[in-house]
């Protein structure tokens, strides 16, 4: 285990969460502990990735999976010491995401996160997640749970007004952000998402109906987000490719309800 390896402790009696590191001695000797990290995606994110990884680390591991980035981010992040994985050429954050989890099962976490690496997220909210993974499966951080963020830029909120209601009438999660790049995932259903063939955003789509699929348990819980220069990578490609992956969907869906 590594230096920046964390452990929580669950105390079922209290229903609270423990972080400490694995040279401290937890005050409370009660409940299971449990291995966790956070999967940082990033592409060309130097100027946010090591205050990201900091501020992550005071929750979780990381591993940071550097897309094919032409700028520092990879030799930034290697600074940090934490693990980095890097892609040869820029494949998509649905395939970072994938690198990422496939490490996690590998090294056997119990719980594996993951975040953008732009700093729109705010790790304080780690906690927040972890303590509702109580029987779950998926837990997305939603930053529409209570209210729309304010701060959000209009077509995002559009954009995922739009496919949230779609994605709840695929799936029949009771779900308010499906595009929501704050989970946490439990480590029995991460193998799932890693055969799970889109590269790009449509992924962490994909992972919902998958969830569906296998009757998996989703939850939210709701998280704030922090607004600034960040550039967005969605080209009409994307949209054109994520338009096709809910067409399909939806044909499959009704074509089920015919057959009913």
């Amino acid at each position: 285990m590594s230096h920046h390896a964390f452990i929580l402790m669950k105390v079922f009696k209290f229903n609270i969460i423990i972080f400490c590191s694995p040279g401290k001695i937890p005050l409370l000797n009660l409940g299971f502990y449990m291995r966790i990290i956070t999967i940082i995606p990033a592409y060309n994110e130097e100027k946010t990735i090591k205050d990201v990884i900091s501020r992550v680390l005071k929750y979780s591991d990381v591993v940071v999976v550097d897309d094919g980035s032409s700028d520092q981010t990879f030799s930034l992040a290697n600074e940090t010491g934490v693990m980095v994985l890097k892609h040869p050429k820029n494949m998509g954050k649905g395939a970072a995401i994938k690198s990422g989890l496939e490490y996690a099962v590998k090294k056997d976490f119990d719980l594996i996160i993951h975040l953008d690496g732009d700093g729109q997220h705010d790790p304080r909210f780690i906690p927040q997640l972890v303590n509702g993974m109580n029987d779950v499966d998926i837990l997305i951080g939603s930053r529409f749970h209570r209210a729309a963020p304010q701060n959000m830029p209009l077509h995002r909120r559009l954009s995922n007004l739009i496919t949230t209601h779609l994605m709840r009438y695929l799936t029949g999660y009771a779900i308010t952000d499906s595009q929501s790049g704050f989970r946490v995932i439990s480590s029995k259903s991460a193998p799932i998402f890693l055969n799970i063939p889109y590269d790009d955003y449509v992924y962490e789509s994909e992972v919902l109906y998958q969830a569906y699929k296998n009757n998996l348990l989703v939850d939210e819980k709701p998280i704030q987000c922090i607004y600034g220069e960040e550039k967005s990578y969605v080209r009409t490609r994307h949209v054109l490719h994520y338009m096709s992956f809910i067409l399909r969907l939806l044909i499959h869906k009704l074509g089920r309800s015919v057959k009913n």
